[in-house]
């Protein structure tokens, strides 16, 4: 079957990653029967709606509250489902992950807990450690984004401002029994990360909270300095009210790249993975891509197949100054579309999973070899210095806008190549 339409072709890999991701698969398949007696659902996360949906379809209705990104909510029978802020939390996210905590009190060995986690429950999962204010909170984590810092880096800062991150929500089960069933956005698969890891605990301590804070130039509010001076309540990994806490991980990165790639097989597509791993700053990684990709169409004769390059993982955009309306997949696709200049037979996507790039409600971008000619008026390292990657796309018509996915396993990027200097 030969590829007739790149734009097309890309988007159905974008979709077909998406899909194998979808709560309702893979919640599914990794439910346990009903267990008897008493069960609480609770979760936080973009994709936490969906799950919610996914475990009254084969369980029926819950009790239970989970939380998740506004415009992310889906209807449930009996879990309650509240929006709230997300990159930076907000009040609704503090007063609603407040009321599970309470949910979670006074339960016993007999009760079982069901945990719902996925990207953005950082956010979302909101309760300040003792001493913090919820301003405090946006303060910190609004600084770490802006500073270009990898997720691991940020959320080893925010589970040690919190009274609910690194263990402390299965710590509040306690003694109930309690499985997490996690949707992961993280490089590597790190439960720690994950949603700044709720139901597991850490050893990396307010030590290493600090040295991120100033690796990045950031003074942190005196609330913050006292909380990370005193030590937080971060659970070690052997704490015994973990011993009741599974955490398993239901989808990944690894997983929906490999669908793509599935998929592009048997268009007869040859395919080479880069990564499901990849970070660092976007604008870089994009161009180190693209001239990656124009390598190997010097060297592909005409008479092979296409050859696509799929990675993952998850870039970062560090601000100099005030920025334009960007996010790291349309960014790095801006800084690969310079680099590509229009060469001819190279195409490529750069979407995030969960349908939200940066802040934007815009997936990320998509361009061919046209692009190049009617993106110069547009003068697009203007654009790229100014961190105004949405900007530059909505001018040029090439966003991949799609709305919520409710799932999130972090960034997909591909690059569509021809061989012998042609497109298809």
């Amino acid at each position: 079957m030969a590829v007739t339409d790149p734009s097309a072709f890309l988007r159905s890999l974008f979709d077909a990653a998406v899909a194998a991701a979808d709560p309702m698969r893979v919640v599914s398949a990794a439910l346990p029967p009903r267990p008897a007696g008493r069960v609480v659902v609770v979760g936080a996360g973009k994709a936490s709606a969906r799950m919610a949906q996914a475990v009254e379809a084969a369980w029926g209705p819950c009790e239970g509250l989970v939380i998740t990104r506004y415009g992310y909510a889906q209807p449930c029978e009996g879990i309650e489902i509240v929006e709230a802020a997300h990159p930076v939390p907000d009040q609704a996210g503090v007063e609603a992950t407040q009321r599970m905590l309470e949910l979670l009190r006074g339960l016993g060995p007999e009760d079982f807990v069901l945990a719902l986690i996925s990207g953005g429950g950082s956010a979302l999962l909101c309760a300040p450690a003792p001493g913090l204010t919820l301003a405090d909170k946006q303060a910190v984590t609004g600084a770490l984004l802006r500073s270009g810092a990898p997720i691991d880096e940020i959320n080893t800062v925010r589970k040690h401002l919190s009274a609910v991150k690194g263990g402390q929500l299965a710590a509040a089960a306690w003694p109930a029994r309690m499985l997490a069933l996690v949707i992961s956005d993280v490089a590597g698969d790190d439960l720690a990360f994950i949603a700044s890891g709720p139901t597991v605990g850490d050893a990396r301590g307010v030590t290493e909270a600090r040295a991120v804070l100033q690796a990045y130039g950031i003074t942190p509010p005196p609330a913050v300095q006292a909380v990370l001076a005193r030590g937080s309540g971060v659970l070690a990994p052997g704490d015994a009210r973990l011993a009741q806490a599974e955490t398993r991980i239901i989808a990944a990165p690894g997983q929906s790249l490999a669908a793509a790639a599935d998929l592009a097989r048997a268009a007869g597509v040859e395919v080479r993975q880069l990564g499901d791993a990849l970070e660092g700053e976007a604008r870089d990684l994009g161009a180190e891509q693209a001239r990656m990709a124009l390598q190997l169409a010097a060297e592909r004769p005409a008479s092979a197949p296409p050859l696509l390059l799929l990675s993952g993982g998850e870039c970062t955009v560090q601000h100099r100054g005030e920025g334009g309306s960007g996010g790291p997949n349309a960014e790095f696709i801006l800084s690969a579309l310079i680099a590509l200049q229009g060469a001819p037979g190279i195409h490529a996507l750069a979407c995030d999973t969960d349908g939200v790039d940066g802040a934007a409600e815009v997936a990320g971008a998509l361009i061919g070899p046209e692009a190049w000619t009617r993106a110069q008026s547009l003068d697009p390292r203007a654009a790229l210095a100014a961190h105004d990657s949405h900007g530059f796309f909505a001018r040029l018509g090439a966003q991949v806008v799609i709305g919520p996915t409710l799932t999130n396993v972090n960034d997909f990027r591909a690059f569509l190549i021809f061989g012998g200097a042609q497109t298809a």
